[in-house]
């Protein structure tokens, strides 16, 4: 009998689909929901848990039992600390060897360009995972115990715990976060967890062994001070575009408008959470939240998009174009011309699925607004989560639409296009010739 020999893509994506199936018919069985779901509906909740989305079709908190909420939780845990390294994690527990393989899929997995130090990486992914979460169990848990019941309030606070910091956006509650718009404790918990999960497990473990900014690598001193901009800037833009708006935080005191800014500047990382109604804020607020959307947050994290250093390879290339320069220079650093190639492979066939996926909504969604259905769009690719109320009306070609975004923005669109496609190695070179462009 002939073997299937699959390359780590085509490895990840099987085992992806595999734990989406599992989930859709655990959230099937009569004792995971409290009310008929349809096996679209579970399909898209499974997806929406493993991709770390958050979007749903149905009220997560009403819909399913705490066995169904328990079992999303779980795919949660596993889709954004990744599959691979759960089972490198049981292959450690069980004394059983990690060989190459294993390492390659790993590797793959986490967007790592080297299989050395991927069993060390992951490892203290379950440390910084473990930790972080604890302790934000603890400060939600004192700040909701006594307002719900300590038994409730632990069960609220690692959901969402679990939830913030895999950046996944599911709530147990249907307005999100919305009731805690101005409460500091929550706001400040909550964003600590998915703008730490969403910085990248390699950055954190560049953190913790070097401790000094001056002497971590680029790629983490790209997405400490990118991240800090972007989220700076997102802020202050929010701010001022909904500082009078009537339906968002017009009517709020000072500090209420700062926490409910702040939030909403930092969600669209790819957090899903929200403490204002997305619907009802300004155009222009909108469509920055498109932008930082795509964008998403750090490689090897738990957040989605082209990432953060994609789009600042990008953007360095333009600068250097436009100073005359041809190579790129980034702190001091030259950026090898295939991180370029690579960061517009990225961000031009997401575009293209993100074009597609708008073009067939826009055909079945004809009640919904254009930017309704494009925000909709972003979100999935993003793994975002955040919906200005389109969901729950989605008929069930858009949520299978919704639904391979949703897997697109997860497993990133190379990853997809290299399980297709036949790698080969050409070691033929051609005579250059110059071309006409812009």
């Amino acid at each position: 009998m002939t073997k299937i020999k699959l390359t780590p893509p085509q490895f990840l994506v099987v085992v992806f689909l595999s734990f989406i199936l599992f989930g859709t018919l655990l959230l099937k069985l009569p004792f995971a929901s409290n009310e008929p779901i349809s096996w679209t509906d579970a399909l898209f909740t499974s997806t929406s848990a493993m991709t770390v989305t958050g979007l749903i079709t149905v009220d997560t908190g009403t819909a399913y039992s705490v066995f169904g909420e328990m079992i999303i939780m779980f795919l949660i845990q596993v889709g954004g600390l990744g599959i691979m390294s759960f089972a490198i994690l049981i292959f450690m527990m069980i004394g059983k060897k990690i060989g190459m393989r294993q390492r390659m899929y790993v590797q793959q997995a986490l967007n790592q360009t080297t299989i050395g130090g991927v069993i060390l990486l992951v490892k203290r992914l379950f440390i910084f995972s473990i930790i972080i979460e604890s302790i934000a169990v603890v400060f939600l848990t004192l700040r909701w115990g006594p307002e719900m019941g300590w038994g409730e309030g632990l069960y609220a606070s690692i959901f969402h715990a679990v939830s913030a910091f895999n950046n996944a956006g599911f709530s147990i509650w249907s307005d999100s976060l919305m009731g805690y718009v101005g409460d500091p404790v929550v706001n400040i918990i909550i964003t600590f967890l998915f703008i730490t999960g969403g910085i990248g497990f390699t950055v954190l473990s560049d953190l913790w062994a070097k401790r000094e900014f001056r002497q971590l690598s680029l790629h983490s001193k790209l997405m400490l001070i990118g991240s800090l901009i972007i989220n700076v800037i997102a802020f202050l833009i929010i701010f001022i575009f909904e500082f009078n708006n009537p339906a968002t935080l017009g009517p709020m005191a000072t500090g209420e408008k700062i926490f409910a800014a702040y939030f909403q500047a930092v969600t669209p990382r790819t957090a899903g959470f929200n403490t204002l109604d997305i619907g009802s804020m300004e155009d222009p607020s909108i469509i920055l939240m498109l932008l930082l959307m795509f964008v998403g947050g750090g490689s090897a994290s738990t957040a989605g998009g082209i990432k953060v250093t994609t789009f600042l390879i990008i953007c360095f290339a333009v600068f250097t174009f436009l100073k005359g320069k041809y190579e790129i220079v980034i702190m001091r650093k030259t950026i090898a011309p295939h991180l370029l190639v690579k960061a517009l492979a990225i961000s031009t066939i997401g575009l293209a699925f993100i074009f597609s996926a708008i073009l067939l909504l826009s055909i079945t969604e004809k009640e919904a607004p254009l930017l309704t259905v494009i925000f909709e769009v972003f979100s999935a690719f993003g793994t975002v989560g955040l919906s200005m109320g389109l969901t729950f009306k989605l008929t069930v070609i858009g949520k299978l639409v919704i639904i391979f975004m949703m897997f697109i923005g997860k497993i990133g669109p190379l990853t997809l296009a290299f399980s297709l496609a036949r790698q080969s190695v050409e070691n033929i070179r051609y005579p250059k010739e110059d071309i006409l462009a812009g």
